[in-house]
């Protein structure tokens, strides 16, 4: 069967399993919704634009926050992965800052920029950045040397070596840590936003929290999961492709 038609019969069973529930009414619907409410809720949310206005702001905080780690992430995991002394000292720094979860440079950023967008944004950065330059540095080191000895021989050297042979050849973990690190930004960004009160998807779902309207809370988590599967499907899934016909491993 063809991969399109195996997601279509897995999640129409997930979606007759969730009705069958439900309908047996094991759990209360303040519970475990229906998806029959799950629906109005999120019919509710796109009628009066909140879904729309939550969505802008959020996308608004992640765009900048990630912009920021994905530039900063790759020059800084090149520049590290090529130099012996920053892999070393820098390198053994950023893996173990990596293990600290993105929400705790939250009080760090309040602190820091207040109760603000800064803060939500500055939290994004940390997300992602780390992911990204830890990716990248082990990408450039995974580079074969007889690729760069071979750009050498030919002239290559300093910034046209970099663009010629050092980033095509770790382009593959370039990629893949940026789509790490953005996962890891659009999960930063809720647990800010749910922490912060502010305009945004992470407020929507804090209201719904407070109201006790489980339909709504799962309406939003549903948004969420459609925006990061948007985003993995329309910019790395495409990118993946790409890098992988270019190195011969799809036709």
């Amino acid at each position: 069967m063809k991969p399109w038609m195996n997601r279509v019969i897995f999640y129409a069973g997930l979606l007759v399993l969730w009705i069958l529930i439900g309908e047996l009414e094991i759990w209360p619907d303040y519970f475990v919704p229906t998806p029959f409410g799950v629906w109005q809720s999120i019919q509710d949310g796109l009628s009066d634009c909140s879904f729309f206005i939550g969505t802008l702001a959020s996308l608004k905080r992640i765009g900048i926050g990630y912009g920021i780690s994905a530039v900063a992430g790759v020059i800084l995991g090149i520049i590290t992965g090529r130099n012996r002394f920053l892999d070393d000292t820098l390198g053994s720094l950023l893996t173990g800052l990596q293990t600290l979860p993105s929400i705790c440079w939250l009080p760090l950023a309040i602190l820091w920029f207040g109760l603000n967008e800064s803060a939500m944004i500055f939290v994004v950065v940390m997300g992602a950045l780390l992911a990204i330059t830890t990716v990248t540095v082990s990408g450039v080191k995974t580079i074969t040397p007889i690729y760069i000895k071979a750009g050498k021989n030919m002239g290559a050297n300093g910034f046209k070596l970099l663009t010629t042979v050092l980033i095509p050849a770790a382009l593959p973990a370039i990629v893949s840590g940026l789509k790490q690190g953005w996962f890891y930004a659009w999960r930063a960004l809720m647990a800010s936003e749910l922490l912060y009160v502010s305009v945004g998807l992470g407020q929507l779902l804090m209201m719904g929290r407070e109201l006790n309207d489980m339909n709504r809370v799962i309406a939003v988590m549903l948004v969420l999961i459609f925006i990061g599967w948007l985003f993995d499907r329309m910019l790395f899934a495409n990118l993946e492709t790409a890098i992988r016909r270019r190195w011969g491993y799809e036709n």
